[in-house]
């Protein structure tokens, strides 16, 4: 063997060694595993998203998304520790278990947004024509509503805000879910419901009722956030931060495939439109067309819109929903989206 030969195999053999010995750590670097309570629902894509996209693996997160089918389940699964995280609508639940210390606000979810047909108000037909045409005639009306303390709770409180009246001023019948409001309104043993936007389409192509308006044009307002429980931030800051990077990362595609409108006021389909739909499509078990017809604002950066959330937490104590004692900005650590 020449010197060369010797030398060319000695060089090679040490840097295929040196190479396998740096992989190593790679290798057997396994993903830390985190999980996600969510509901199935358009507003959860970005979390969709960003597990179908491999963007909490490249963040080093195995993340587990599970299912739930109401908000409140959501806060309550982080407080008793089965998940990690949450995100989903505020609830007065929500801001019960804050109170308690078991739940903390990160980053933003969905909102209703003016432009974004999300949450309508729907009057029966004989109400239509009985003069309930607009937002503000609710006063005085029969309103169905999933529970009291749930989201449709406040969107009638912020709406009385805007209009003049509280919630005193209206007779909500709460009803559990969505399906028993839309008997109930169908039934004409309420005059209006508060409905998604799916639903509330439904109802009018049935020809049920009428659209008399959108919450996001009335009021806009902070429906849904991510949240952790305090000890998870003290305790694994990193895991938090990594999922928040991957969370905002898929926000950002998110916001640029279905948050642009023309001067209309149309959607305007942006890069990744059909892949994004079709992901959380599969995700929600909806149709396409479905999954589009409802999908909410969400901002790119995961910020909150603070000043609602402090509102919620007090008109959720006026109402005596929520402890007096609770200060509204500790339910929220915005260190994490730069707030």
């Amino acid at each position: 063997m020449s010197f060369t030969t010797w030398t060319r195999r000695t060089v090679l053999g040490g840097l295929t060694a040196t190479l396998a010995a740096t992989a190593l750590p790679a290798l057997a670097q396994t993903l830390e595993k985190s999980s996600v309570g969510v509901l199935a629902l358009s507003s959860s894509g970005p979390i969709f998203i960003a597990k179908a996209k491999g963007y909490f693996a490249k963040e080093g997160l195995d993340v587990e998304l599970k299912m739930f089918t109401s908000a409140q389940q959501v806060p309550v699964a982080v407080a008793s520790g089965d998940v990690d995280f949450g995100v989903t609508g505020l609830t007065a639940g929500f801001y019960n278990l804050a109170a308690k210390g078991a739940v903390t606000i990160v980053a933003a979810q969905s909102r209703d947004e003016p432009g974004f047909p999300l949450s309508a108000y729907v009057a029966t037909n004989a109400a239509y024509e009985a003069g309930l045409t607009k937002p503000s005639d609710l006063k005085g009306k029969r309103i169905a509503i999933t529970t009291v303390g749930s989201t449709f709770h406040y969107m009638i409180g912020i709406l009385g805000q805007k209009y003049g009246f509280t919630v005193k001023d209206v007779t909500m019948v709460p009803l559990q879910d969505v399906p028993k409001m839309v008997a109930a309104f169908k039934g004409g043993q309420v005059d209006a419901i508060l409905a998604p936007s799916t639903v509330s389409r439904q109802v009018v192509a049935d020809g049920a009722g009428k659209i008399v308006g959108w919450a996001g044009d009335e009021t806009p307002w902070q429906l849904g956030a991510l949240f952790t429980g305090p000890k998870t931030i003290q305790q694994r800051r990193p895991v938090v931060e990594k999922f928040i990077r991957a969370y905002k990362t898929a926000l950002a595609e998110y916001h640029a495939a279905f948050n642009a409108k023309d001067s209309s006021g149309a959607l305007v389909k942006g890069p990744g439109y059909d892949e994004l739909v079709a992901i959380i499509a599969e995700a929600t078990k909806q149709k396409p067309e479905i999954v589009t017809a409802g999908l909410p604002y969400a901002d790119p950066q995961a910020r909150l819109l603070v000043d609602d959330v402090v509102n919620q937490v007090k008109f959720w104590q006026s109402e005596g929903q929520v402890d007096k004692t609770l200060e509204p900005k500790s339910v929220m650590d915005l260190s994490f989206v730069g707030q």
